[in-house]
């Protein structure tokens, strides 16, 4: 019996029937980033685990748990990447992006990998786009950041989401607020899940982003981190407010937010689509000052966010939005004798070198199966061309939407072509 092979658990095909609505949304995306001067960066699937382990937190779940690893035939350690911001950093500071501009933006459209259980808006493989501003640490940069990505799903028509910011604060405040915690959870640490057992020795803010229900009602009246701010970082934090009330973004203040990754400091965001369950960020991202010298390059402060397709289509399938328009043919040509194909050809040919998709199936012969084909694709136009076309040089046209028809000469049809 022959084997049938399936898609891996977690992965997925993005079908003829819905490639259109991805196309819509990556376009979208880089026309937004580009009015705000952002340009397109793309890195590899795969880079040197240490990549990761450097910039994400050797202790964060993505690499204890959710990484691809992989050895390649000389024993290096080589991972599938799980996020798309410590590459873009990598790449900036190899080829030194950074030189001679004060302010460097740079946006990304690609695949990401997570060994993750699957569900709804979270898979092992999806496509993950994101913009990051490095060489400023300037607050109007972490406004204006937000702003791109506010711009960009309201220029998708979404408005079922809210943006939440906080400020997770420095290393130099951060201390004191990591003993608060401990004191905090110290009393709850028996029941504390394992991870969070974990996360109480060595990352004490991470208790704050624990999925577990009962970790979860333990945390609702933790120490808030804004608490703690020093006044460099507090300042920092009403100057971004001030700049997104400039902008005209409404906001919801959110010390609750902590973000996954190690490498975040001061500003936070999230947005947010409550009608997704539990599964309902569309994406965040913060300021990570450290990150660039972390990876082997000058000190440089840094601001980005990333976000997910797959949870912006369910968005926008839940408030029943424009998601783009399949591939519809400008011509197809319908043959009416065996006579009209070089011709036929011929005419495909010239119509496609002008950027008009044109269908013409030379297997079908009758005109009623023609015909059918053409309102399946639902084609602009048809071109019929008979033997007496073919005799007298002219083209007999009809406009699928409007049953309109018409002869032109084949001459005058090719000139109003070019």
């Amino acid at each position: 019996m022959t084997t049938r092979y399936t898609v891996p658990r977690g992965t997925y095909d993005i079908l003829p029937s819905d490639s259109f609505k991805w196309e819509f949304l990556e376009s979208t995306f880089r026309q937004v980033a580009k009015l705000y001067g952002y340009r397109e960066i793309s890195t590899p699937m795969f880079e040197q685990v240490e990549v990761f382990e450097r910039s994400a937190g050797d202790k964060t779940d993505i690499v204890q748990k959710e990484m691809y690893r992989f050895t390649d035939r000389k024993g290096r350690s080589f991972a599938l990447r799980p996020e798309g911001t410590a590459p873009v950093i990598r790449s900036f500071v190899e080829n030194n992006l950074g030189a001679n501009v004060n302010v460097t933006k740079l946006f990304y459209i690609g695949s990401m990998f997570r060994y993750d259980r699957p569900q709804s808006g979270r898979s092992r493989q999806f496509s993950q786009y994101g913009c990051e501003c490095i060489g400023s640490n300037h607050p109007y940069y972490d406004a204006e950041n937000i702003a791109v990505f506010w711009t960009y799903l309201k220029t998708l028509g979404l408005k079922n989401f809210v943006v939440e910011i906080n400020s997770i604060g420095c290393p130099d405040c951060s201390e004191a607020y990591h003993i608060a915690l401990k004191q905090y959870f110290y009393k709850s640490l028996d029941v504390l899940c394992p991870d969070c057992k974990d996360r109480y020795e060595k990352k004490p803010k991470r208790l704050l982003d624990c999925k577990v229900s009962k970790c979860k009602e333990i945390s609702l009246y933790a120490p808030s981190m804004l608490d703690f701010l020093d006044q460099k970082c507090n300042t920092h934090f009403l100057e971004v407010q001030k700049y997104l009330d400039m902008f005209q973004i409404a906001y919801i203040v959110n010390p609750r937010i902590v973000r996954g990754l190690d490498y975040y400091s001061q500003t936070a965001f999230e947005f947010i689509n409550n009608n997704l369950g539990a599964q309902n960020a569309l994406g965040g991202g913060g300021r990570y000052d450290g990150l660039v010298q972390q990876m082997g390059g000058k000190d440089t402060p840094a601001v980005g966010f990333a976000g997910g397709f797959s949870r912006l289509l369910l968005s926008m399938e839940q408030e029943n939005l424009y998601q783009g328009e399949n591939q519809r043919p400008k011509y197809y040509i319908a043959t009416l004798s065996e006579k009209a194909t070089p011709v036929a050809i011929k005419l495909i040919h010239f119509l496609r070198t002008k950027g008009h998709y044109t269908e013409f199936e030379i297997e079908k012969t009758s005109m009623k199966a023609q015909m059918k084909s053409a309102d399946k694709l639902k084609a602009e136009f048809v071109i019929f061309l008979g033997e007496e076309e073919i005799e007298k040089k002219y083209l007999t046209i009809k406009n699928m939407d409007t049953t309109a028809q018409w002869k032109v000469e084949e001459k005058e049809f090719i000139a109003s072509m070019t």
